[in-house]
């Protein structure tokens, strides 16, 4: 009995991971396009030349400037979410640990330094004139913050729920305003300074757990 042919399902496969690296490419090159470039400036064109691909690869994958720019923010956002996600399943099962390494996740260099955060603040000032940037930033966001949520009445109790509630937004909207000063003023502020700051601010706000809080590594 002859052996079958597996060469057509070889060649499928090699396509496949083929096209998933120059997608890769694209999305890698369009990042360093908007730290470069800006957001507006940023095309397929000045993305395939950062590639090394043809404008018309870029076509062929993402279609559109817009397809190109909405896939490029939502991988971000889900490297932002594999973060913090992995972060908060290695703190254990003690949800004031569990609510230190999500701040701390905030601050973590693979998505706070300078590229990052340029690409960050340059999608957000668009989301008001492009919906499909406004609603992945929605859905990303939403998915945090009840985390974040979750964990404060874990901490506090069902009777503090309204408490804990808004100590969340209040931590939520700590983190995003370190960001901006990470963003504009870097010489100010450091990643440390705000994961310092934060904690400190946390501790403030739950006295009771102010030394457990404040006693591990910043870092």
């Amino acid at each position: 009995m002859s052996k079958p042919d597996i060469t057509p399902v070889r060649a499928r496969k090699e396509r496949k991971q083929n096209a998933d690296m120059r997608r890769q490419q694209l999305l890698d090159a369009t990042l360093r396009s908007i730290v470069t470039n800006g957001l507006t400036k940023t095309t397929l064109a000045t993305v395939a030349a950062e590639a090394g691909l043809s404008q018309g690869v870029a076509v062929f994958y993402f279609k559109s400037k817009t397809g190109l720019l909405t896939e490029t923010l939502r991988e971000q956002y889900e490297c932002y979410e594999d973060n913090w996600k992995s972060m908060l399943a290695n703190a254990g099962p003690d949800p004031l640990d569990q609510l230190i390494a999500v701040i701390k996740a905030d601050f973590a260099p693979s998505v706070c330094n300078p590229e990052a955060l340029s690409v960050w603040f340059a999608f957000w000032g668009e989301q008001k004139f492009t919906p499909q940037y406004a609603e992945i930033s929605a859905h990303f966001d939403h998915s945090r913050a009840v985390a974040i949520r979750n964990i404060c009445r874990e901490l506090l109790g069902s009777d503090m729920a309204a408490q804990a509630d808004g100590i969340a937004e209040w931590i939520d909207t700590m983190t995003d305003g370190f960001w901006q000063k990470l963003h504009l003023s870097p010489n100010d502020v450091t990643r440390k300074d705000a994961i310092e700051k934060s904690l400190a601010f946390v501790a403030h706000l739950m006295p009771e757990q102010a030394a457990h809080i404040l006693s591990g590594p910043l870092v």
